[in-house]
């Protein structure tokens, strides 16, 4: 499966941890390459614009809080990003929402449990049925 990945400063170790520890997925990464200070918006528009050009991709933003990422990505009528700060949340975001990208806080989260939020929502699958017309109802 490829993976779609951007992270700015604050979330650029954490991004790489996950890309050398999830050797297993193809990751295509949109940037910053070091922790010198940059504007989170660069990254997530980056990673954004190549996300919906493959509805079916999965992609994952990383900044320090998670926020800012998030409400960057979700301007975006394709995009349903969920900031998950556990694999509980993770889980619920693909079940329920079938959310196509994950942002991450990388200064409230540590690897092990950004690993382990990761590995819940790629494996999980959207369970449709009474969501799915939730999900018709989002955008505008």
């Amino acid at each position: 499966m490829k993976i779609n990945i951007a992270s700015d400063h604050a979330g650029y170790e954490l991004k790489s941890k996950l890309i050398e520890s999830l050797a297993e997925y193809d990751f295509q990464d949109f940037g910053t390459d070091s922790s010198d200070s940059v504007d989170y918006p660069d990254f997530a528009h980056k990673l954004c614009k190549e996300h919906i050009k493959d509805p079916n991709s999965r992609s994952i933003l990383i900044c320090g809080s998670g926020i800012g990422m998030s409400i960057v990505a979700n301007r975006y009528k394709e995009i349903r990003a969920a900031l998950a700060m556990n694999p509980e949340i993770a889980a619920l975001s693909r079940k329920h929402n079938d959310s196509n990208m994950l942002v991450l806080a990388a200064r409230f989260i540590s690897v092990e449990e950004a690993l382990e939020i990761t590995k819940t929502w790629l494996n999980t699958d959207f369970e449709a049925g009474r969501h799915q017309k939730r999900l018709d109802k989002i955008n505008l």
